[in-house]
């Protein structure tokens, strides 16, 4: 039986891969600007036009924001149009609201086996477990419960949250050079428990919607997990299809 032929990768896909392996060793930045087309053209002995198709593809996976006249820049979650590209609740009655994260807890524990699971993590590997609130008009509508790898985050404690200025994905790829790239959630109906309810300022056994996601950097190395509780009396969870 003749080998099997190698599997073909278009050129502009190779020039991809080594741009990502650029961003990911952190060559450039979140923020700055990458060089242009015709030096990285030169630079991989390859046209421009192979370098503009690679970059197309990163632009529209995130990873990259061409700006006119000024270039093409690394994505970053600092940047206006990014700080909630995450955030699906919507209000039901179309107003553009900006949420407030209240930081309640910064508790370093072991990765029990479902956490360590979901992470690709081994069990007892510590991780920290953050609890927030997102909030819209001074009335909480989330309740996050977050872990994340301690091995990633070292030097995370409640108060280096509370004094953050930025969304939390800003603030973890300013302090530790985390970028959230991509993220696959589960979505079920449930009733709000003793803590939920609490947090939330909701009785026990509202509905509610629980969302769980596992966010994921380069290469889909796994960077969080997140259980997040919305109250959609007035909201809705809105997603875009293409």
């Amino acid at each position: 039986m003749a080998p099997p032929n190698p599997t073909f990768s278009p050129l502009y896909q190779q020039i991809k891969g080594l741009l990502i392996q650029s961003l990911q060793n952190g060559e450039w930045k979140p923020g700055e600007l990458i060089p242009s087309e015709t030096e990285l053209a030169g630079r991989y002995g390859v046209s421009q036009g192979t370098v503009r198709k690679a970059i197309d593809e990163l632009a529209a996976e995130n990873l990259v924001v061409r700006k006119q006249g000024r270039g093409t820049f690394v994505a970053t979650h600092n940047e206006d149009r990014a700080q909630y590209r995450f955030l699906r609740l919507v209000s039901d009655a179309g107003q553009a609201l900006v949420p407030k994260s209240t930081y309640l807890s910064v508790d370093r524990v072991r990765a029990n086996t479902d956490v360590a699971t979901l992470l690709d993590i081994k069990p007892s590997d510590p991780v920290f477990v953050v609890k927030r609130t997102l909030g819209f008009e001074g009335i909480p509508r989330i309740f996050d419960e977050i872990w994340l790898p301690a091995a990633q985050y070292k030097g995370l404690t409640l108060e280096r949250l509370q004094a953050c200025d930025s969304t939390l994905y800003g603030f973890l790829e300013s302090a530790f050079g985390v970028r959230m790239l991509r993220a696959v959630e589960n979505i079920k109906a449930v009733s709000a428990q003793s803590e939920q309810a609490d947090r939330l300022h909701v009785p026990e056994g509202t509905p509610l919607l629980m969302v769980e996601r596992q966010s994921m950097t380069y290469a889909d190395q796994l960077v969080e997990l997140r259980r997040g509780w919305y109250v959609t009396d007035q909201f809705s969870y809105r997603n875009e299809l293409y």
